[in-house]
Parts: C-alpha cells; sequence; structure tokens
C-alpha cells in the first residue's frame, strides 16, 4: 500500500525556509549554518573572513595562563578563541573557571577540554556575557579575568567587566584577515535569496572584501542579529531588512523566517 502524501502545512511547518539561498559569510557555517539547514534553506558558504594567528604567535596568552593562581576565570568570545585557550590550558582546563558566548563556542570548548563551560549568556553576544558574569559576581567584585579575543573584538565584554570591578587582561588571541571571494563564488552570490549578519564586524567584512561589488552582490534580504550590527551597517549606508528581536543566532535565524514567509 502506498503512503498518503505528506501533508504540505507540515511540511512548510518543518522546513519553513524551503526554497531559500542564504549567504553565511563567517569561516565557518557553525550552528547558523545547521539551523539553516534544518529549516529546509540552502545554506551558501562564501567565506569573507580567515583566522590566523595573532603576531605574537600565541605567546601571550600562553603566559597569560602560565599561572593560574593569578587567574580565576577565563572568557572566550568564539570557536577560535575556544580553541586557542584550550590549547594554552592543556590538562590545566579543569583549574580555571571558562565562560563563552554562545552554544557553539561552549560546545566547541567542551568538545576539546573534555568539561562543559561554567558560564554561557542565554543571548549569544559579548555584551550579555558581560551582563552575565557581573550579575552572578555581584558579591565578589575583582574577580582576575582573561579575556581570549580576536583583533577585531568590539569593546563591550571588557569595558563592561572593568565598569563593575574586575581586573580584566585582554588578549588578541587570534586574528581576522579579510579574504575576498573566488570568481565561483561571486557567482553563488548572485543566486542569493538573503545573507545574514551576525557582527558589525561582518557587515565591515562584506564590504572590505567584495570593494567595488559589494553593494551589486547583497541579496534582496539583509537581516542583523542586533542594533549594534544595524548601526554598523547604517555606517555603510546599507538597508537592513530586518533586525532579529532575539539577538542571538537562532533569532537570527527566526528573523529571516518571519520575512521569508512574507515574500513566499
Amino acid at each position: 500500500m502506498s503512503e498518503p502524501p505528506a501533508d504540505p502545512t507540515t511540511e512548510a511547518n518543518d522546513r519553513p525556509l524551503a526554497g531559500s539561498r542564504v549567504v553565511v559569510t563567517r569561516e565557518r557555517p557553525g550552528t547558523l549554518g545547521a539551523l539553516l539547514a534544518e529549516r529546509g534553506a540552502t545554506v551558501v558558504h562564501v567565506p569573507l573572513i580567515e583566522v590566523t594567528d595573532p603576531d605574537d604567535g600565541g605567546s601571550e596568552l600562553e603566559d597569560a595562563l602560565s599561572d593560574l593562581q593569578a587567574v580565576d576565570w577565563v572568557l572566550v568570545t568564539s570557536a577560535p578563541g575556544a580553541e586557542r585557550a584550550a590549547a594554552a590550558l592543556g590538562d590545566r582546563s579543569g583549574d580555571v573557571a571558562l565562560g563563552c558566548v554562545g552554544t557553539a563556542t561552549a560546545a566547541r570548548w567542551q568538545e576539546l577540554s573534555g568539561r562543559p563551560a561554567d558560564l554561557v549568556p542565554e543571548r549569544q553576544l559579548a555584551a550579555s556575557l558581560a551582563t552575565a558574569f557581573v550579575d552572578a559576581h555581584r558579591d565578589a567584585p575583582g574577580q582576575r579575568v582573561v579575556v581570549a579575543q580576536a583583533d577585531r573584538a568590539g569593546t563591550d565584554l571588557v569595558v563592561g567587566l572593568r565598569s563593575a570591578g574586575h581586573h580584566v587582561t585582554a588578549i588578541t588571541a587570534y586574528r581576522t584577515v579579510t579574504r575576498r571571494p573566488s570568481p565561483a563564488e561571486f557567482d553563488l552570490l548572485e543566486d542569493a535569496d538573503a545573507v545574514l549578519f551576525a557582527s558589525g564586524s561582518a557587515v565591515a567584512g562584506w564590504f572590505e572584501a567584495l570593494g567595488d561589488d559589494a553593494r551589486s552582490a547583497l541579496p534582496p534580504i539583509v537581516v542583523a542579529i542586533g542594533p549594534s550590527t544595524a548601526e554598523t551597517a547604517d555606517d555603510y549606508d546599507l538597508k537592513i531588512r530586518t533586525i532579529a528581536a532575539d539577538h542571538s543566532v537562532p533569532g537570527l535565524v527566526a528573523a529571516l523566517e518571519s520575512v521569508w514567509r512574507q515574500v513566499d
């Protein structure tokens, strides 16, 4: 007996982005790419940055973590930061508390260190990690914190912690280098329906990497993860179609779904 036809309503609910082609510009598609694919989107991965070691080869981070008696917390803002912190700590990862921006970063940390992160904010933003950390230590100011971040990192995390009385050592753990898409990748951009920007640096990277082609290569739908990313877009006179109400990767995908339903 043949199976009954699939209910199109159920399929639409399960795959609300079916038929869409969505650009992801991160070095790795990661959680964002996985969520898009689960919802039926075709992920067009055109990385516009490459992650490389810092100019010092990582020696500053190694030095900062050489004596864990002088460190209470290590905070990382991305998977590359987690990778470099885990490498610098080695088998001592259990001797210091660790906080991560985002579940994907926390998952990468656990994969490398064998233990979960101690603090992960609900919203996957550096400012949210700062808020969560400050809230958790209102009765214990003066925490000694090492922040392992990118060379282009914003100031929200470090400034937020220092203003609350914590002692912060901010270290460039890796660099992000702009890369220009190949001709084949440019062709992929031509057929894309949307691009998602999860940070202001991603917006800046788009214009740096694509140069004179930056505007013509933009898909019709541009979605920002939050107000600060939208502000950077405004600096480039880039019109954002919508801003995620929930400033997280799932919120970014949900914002696209809302717009895509209107288009569809």
